[in-house]
């Protein structure tokens, strides 16, 4: 079977068992704090596990693409000299929320394996969990008795805590887990050695291929372990492996999951696949991080040099080494993959097929950037590997210099000094990385306590912050959140006005009152599908010991913020499908920002938009502002019915089946929006662009005012031209008037200039004049009068052209400060041992300053002026 259609029978097969198959979500986290990527199939489902929220259905299975390359689960260093380990992968998997369990979960897997792929039974092996006595868990009797009856007892292998019970992240859902191994080594290795004794030995052909985890547990902050409040199934089933599986091949780069890609950048280095050790791990290294590179860049996250954006660039940057050292690329090449995947991947995850040109450019951008600076780097990392002694580390400051000069993520410095048997001082790395982010920025970590359960009945949460402003509640659960600032906590309503921040849009504020007391609150946030008050103010320990006796609470949103910031966000609908009408219809959102001050948007364009371009688009929205076009919203409408009507979507989102869609006229603005908007587009008042300018390869930013800020903006302008008018008395044109004005002053410029230089020309003819000769060495030593750094500068090159021998030090007070200059001939420096940027150094601390330059010429600047005729004298020790 080929790989797609492997794919399709596993959806089939729990189709076919009561199960609702949904879309993968994007491969970057959205609204979950403790995630930077979705790294499990099980990720987007947490709130459902935790009881936070309703699934749609308690049965459901996907393809979920999956990326491991940062925070506990990483595989990034294994990828490429192993044949099973990516950086994105997909997971197959089958859930229950509260429905099937144990008993069904492993009977499915094993009719699945082995009845439908015809997996062969005697090759397959199970693990069930042993217990944990600190945890309190015991031993998996259930799920031995359940393999027992279809494998036999003696394919049945106990498993600790690291290899059996599964935990996402530090916290969160969690349970004991039930793996699936396969042995595929030929029958001649099997019959030397049992398969069973090289279960989870890193064995290339005894891979692990389905894990049932039994959701269970909540593993808390304090390390604790609490009941969930109900039993789930979650499997993840590596679909890779399954292919390698299936397909009776040795590894998974040899199926067609990436044997296509791994053809076409061989034949396009002039190489084969199977010759050569480095090339082979460079082949598998390009094939598995295009992949990884290319749905993160379609599902919305851009190469950058921070969180998320930075462990693409670095995943990027691996593999262009690769290619370079290699396979001898010296020019771009993972760009040209694109196409190719965007074939192969046609129909599962459509995302890529519909940026294709977007995803190419953007990586083409990137490579080139990097191979600018790649050379030189290699360079200069050869001669730190040549300088350090063998199996020794190479030291953490210059890891660090690598990285920040050259681009050499710390990964890839230590990656190189593996092949040259050399490793990296890694905590060296850390202290210098973390003094730059002291410097550069304050922490911002958060330490959380476990939630404080008020309210332990069952809720459906309900957002009325679409038709209301305020709303009776009942506090469910908060916790207390230290931050470097101080303290903040964070609450959980059943029912909230509050807007939580999303899609670009900020996060309510307001209060939350009780009787007589209230508390303020700053912003909301949404965690998984909880939206979070976060407050600040002091009161809340009282406000909750109130509750307790007064539960009479009412949350209100702050009104007059909500309407800027619903301003804005409607002006971005107008402005997006005014952006298609006069740049085309390639513009689609790529991130967004809309707080009461201004909205902010990301685009994608490979050009600087102009003025007459942003003015068009200005003229546009500001029509339909006028226009005052009432909203049209409908809630609940099927995605599918929603897309067929024109709908637009943004990429990198999760949409549920039911959405909501916002219409501003039919035949203008239709999209998919969960925020808040203007109840007709007159409300918005004006619209002005303030800033346009480039995010990154093929991503423009615009920043734009509405409202009563926009009008402020025209009033402050106006004032400033007014202000113009009264300079220029009796000049109607006030711009020719300060054409006028500029010309003039160009003029008078040169002129300026021209004085300057006849004056510089007479100190130099001067200066010559006080040659003195101390032996063979021609001295000038002066303080002279000039009117900046540069004339000094100038000054001393043109001495140096009219003198042989030359040695001078200059010194002058310019603007009020003190400003030294040291020029040496070559031949001095060179026979003599002089240094000017040591000189200058020593002569600038008499001028309570500093300095340097080149051994020939170097400057200094101070805050002394009265040490100016000291510090000639003390440059004039310097030559005798």
């Amino acid at each position: 079977m080929t790989s797609k259609e492997i794919r399709q029978q596993f959806l089939d097969f729990f189709k076919s068992k009561g199960h609702l198959i949904v879309p993968s979500a994007p491969l970057v986290a959205k609204n979950d704090p403790t995630l930077m990527f979705n790294n499990s199939g099980m990720a987007q489902f947490k709130d459902f596990f935790l009881g936070n929220g309703t699934p749609p259905s308690k049965r459901i299975a996907d393809t979920q693409k999956c990326l491991r390359v940062s925070g506990k689960h990483n595989d990034l260093e294994d990828v490429g000299f192993d044949t099973y380990h990516h950086t994105m992968f997909e997971m197959l998997g089958n859930w229950s929320f509260g429905d099937y369990f144990k008993k069904e979960a492993l009977a499915w897997s094993w009719e699945l394996l082995t009845e439908v792929f015809k997996l062969p039974k005697d090759r397959i092996y199970v693990s069930v969990f042993q217990g944990d006595e600190k945890d309190g868990v015991p031993f998996d009797q259930e799920a031995w008795d359940i393999w027992a009856s279809m494998v036999g007892e003696d394919r049945i292998i106990l498993g600790n805590k690291k290899d059996n019970f599964w935990e996402m992240g530090d916290t969160g859902p969690c349970g004991p887990c039930s793996e699936i191994h396969i042995d595929l080594r030929d029958a001649e290795e099997v019959a030397q050695k049992s398969g069973k004794e090289l279960v989870n030995a890193d064995h290339p052909q005894v891979v692990e291929i389905w894990n049932n985890v039994f959701m269970q547990f909540e593993r808390m902050a304090d390390g604790s372990l609490v009941s969930l409040p109900a039993k789930h199934v979650d499997t993840g089933m590596g679909f890779e492996r399954l292919c390698m599986a299936i397909q009776g091949k040795q590894s998974n780069y040899d199926t067609d999951v990436f044997s296509n890609t791994i053809n076409f950048v061989a034949a396009k280095a002039g190489k084969k696949y199977g010759e050569g050790k480095w090339e082979d791990i460079a082949l598998r290294v390009i094939a598995d991080h295009i992949r990884a590179i290319a749905f993160a860049i379609a599902d919305g996250q851009l190469p950058s040099n921070n969180k998320a954006g930075y462990v693409i660039r670095r995943i990027l940057r691996r593999a262009v080494r690769y290619g370079y050292t290699y396979l001898g690329f010296r020019e771009p090449f993972m760009h040209s993959i694109i196409p190719l995947l965007a074939e192969q991947f046609d129909g599962v995850f459509p995302e890529l097929v519909a940026q294709q040109e977007f995803v190419e450019r953007v990586i083409l951008e990137e490579e080139n950037s990097f191979l600018r600076t790649l050379e030189t780097g290699l360079t200069r990392l050869d001669k730190i590997i040549a300088e350090t002694e063998k199996n020794g580390r190479i030291a953490g400051e210059i890891v660090f210099e690598l990285n920040d000069t050259f681009g050499f993520p710390s990964d890839l410095t230590a990656l190189i000094a593996r092949e040259n048997g050399l490793s990296i001082d890694e905590e060296g790395y850390k202290i210098a990385l973390q003094a730059q982010k002291d410097r550069s920025r304050k922490d911002s970590s958060k330490e959380a306590t476990d939630w404080t359960i008020v309210s332990d009945e069952d809720f459906d949460f309900e957002f009325v912050g679409y038709d209301e402003t305020e709303a009776s509640a009942s506090l469910i659960k908060y916790r207390k959140v230290k931050t470097k600032a101080g303290s903040e906590y964070h609450i959980v309503l059943d029912k909230t006005p509050f807007y939580a921040e999303m899609g670009g849009q900020v996060g309510d504020s307001g209060v939350l009152e009780l009787g007589d007391l209230s508390i303020k609150i700053s912003d909301t946030k949404k965690e998984n599908d909880l939206f979070i008050h976060i407050s600040t103010d002091k009161n809340f320990e009282k406000f909750v010991e109130q509750y307790a006796t007064n539960k009479t609470l009412v949350a209100k949103i702050d009104t007059a913020r909500r309407s800027k910031i619903t301003s804005n966000h409607t002006a971005t609908h107008l402005m997006l499908s005014a952006m298609r009408e006069v740049l085309g219809s390639h513009i689609s959102q790529k991130g967004s920002y809309q707080n009461e001050d201004l909205t902010r948007f990301d685009f994608s364009h490979f050009s600087k938009v102009t003025d007459e371009e942003l003015g068009k688009i200005e003229d546009i929205v500001n029509a339909k502002i006028r226009a005052n076009i009432a909203l049209d919203e409908k809630r609940n409408v099927p995605i599918q019915e929603a897309i067929a009507a024109g709908a637009t979507a943004t990429f990198g989102e999760k949409y549920g089946d039911f959405v909501r869609v916002i219409t501003f006229d039919p035949n203008f603005s239709v999209e998919l929006c969960g925020g808040t908007h203007v109840p007709s587009t007159g409300q918005i008042g004006l619209f002005k662009f303030v800033a346009e300018s480039s995010v990154s390869a093929g991503v423009r930013r615009v920043e734009a005012y509405t409202g009563e800020n926009a009008l402020a903006m025209f009033e402050e302008q106006l004032a400033i031209v007014n202000e113009l008018k009264g300079l220029f008395k009796g000049q109607a044109d006030v711009v020719k008037a300060v054409k006028a004005l500029l010309e003039e002053k160009a003029v008078l410029s040169k002129k300026i200039e021209a004085f300057e230089s006849e004056k510089l020309q007479a100190i130099k003819e001067t200066l010559l004049t006080k040659v003195q000769s101390v032996g063979e060495v021609n001295v000038i030593a002066e303080v002279v009068s000039v009117p900046n750094a540069d004339a000094l500068k100038q000054l001393a090159y043109e001495l140096k052209a009219k003198i042989d021998n030359l040695y001078c030090v200059l010194g002058a007070e310019v603007a009020g400060k003190p400003q030294l200059a040291v020029m040496i001939a070559d031949n001095l420096v060179a026979d003599k041992g002089l240094n000017a940027g040591q000189i200058i150094r020593d002569m600038a601390k008499e001028v309570k300053g500093g300095g340097g330059g080149q051994p020939f010429f170097a400057t200094a600047g101070g805050s002394d002026v009265s040490g100016l005729a000291k510090a000639i004298e003390k440059g004039k020790t310097f030559v005798a």
